[in-house]
């Protein structure tokens, strides 16, 4: 599916320049079916977002190219586009990592890329089991929750910087790319719990999602996608959901994402900030 029409929204209270504006890139892990499950796979859906100001966001996109010429051999007209299953299991573009050399010079400059890179993160987690335990038939659609949320963090640091920004998620096609762009429409219109919706017009610059293939090589979408996982095992284990331990390369990760979800702004935390589950037992 082709990315939305923009219809920009202008506020002239707020610096516009390209230098100035900031995009959020949004990805999932789990799905979004809605369905009685006790199973950790399909029991919580995480929506993930990274934020980038513009200037710093060219500078991690060249990173990422840089490291993709160096370590995974391709054409230019045939980008290589990074795929957390596809490099994990050292497949199609990624072949040349199942050598143990290979594999481990390429994930050491991968994390020394992200660490170097300047965003902040926030990771919502749904778990459907618990909505559906909690609210019955009253309960909101994990979607529209999890967006609700994210987006809450996101123009809540756009209205304190006063700045304005956009949001950019993976197209899926069919039923998924409605159900985002009926979330977001939601929360732009409606507001979400105690935010009215006059802070979200006021810090997003577009009425609509945009939405990009995965083989249109977005540097937000491919980090987004390289976190999404780890970043929702290690919040189901921080709340206690869950008890084991992450593998050796998510642990490497997750020692540098930590330090980029969004803090409270005088005591550090994370909760509430960076990290949402929902609903909690």
């Amino acid at each position: 599916m082709s990315e939305a029409r923009d219809d920009p929204i202008k506020n002239p209270s707020r610096p516009g320049r390209f230098e100035d504006r900031y995009r959020l890139y949004l990805d999932e892990s789990g799905d979004h079916v809605f369905r009685e499950t006790n199973e950790i796979a399909h029991r919580y859906l995480c929506l993930l977002g990274c934020w980038f100001r513009n200037p710093d966001y060219m500078k991690f996109h060249e990173a990422l190219e840089s490291l993709k010429t160096r370590h995974l051999p391709h054409h230019p007209d045939d980008p290589v586009v990074l795929h957390r299953d596809d490099m994990i299991n050292a497949r199609k573009a990624f072949k040349n990592l199942r050598e143990e050399a290979k594999r481990e010079s390429f994930d050491a400059e991968l994390l020394q890329v992200i660490q170097a890179a300047d965003f902040r993160m926030v990771a919502v987690v749904i778990d459907k089991h618990e909505l559906r335990r909690s609210y019955e038939e009253a309960a909101s659609h994990p979607y529209h929750l999890g967006l609700g949320f994210l987006l809450q963090r996101f123009v809540g640091f756009l209205n304190h910087i006063s700045r304005v920004g956009d949001i950019m998620g993976e197209s899926r096609g069919g039923q998924e790319d409605r159900l985002l762009k009926e979330s977001y429409t939601r929360v732009f219109e409606r507001g979400v719990w105690m935010t009215k919706a006059h802070a979200f017009q006021s810090a997003l610059t577009s009425r609509e999602l945009k939405l990009k293939p995965k083989s249109a090589n977005i540097a937000g979408l491919q980090l987004a996608d390289l976190l999404g996982h780890p970043v929702k095992q290690w919040v189901l284990k921080h709340y206690g959901n869950i008890g084991s331990e992450p593998a050796r390369f998510a642990q490497r990760l997750m020692q540098v994402a930590e330090t980029k979800f969004n803090r409270h702004l005088y005591d550090g935390r994370v909760e509430g900030y960076g990290i949402v589950l929902f609903p909690k037992k």
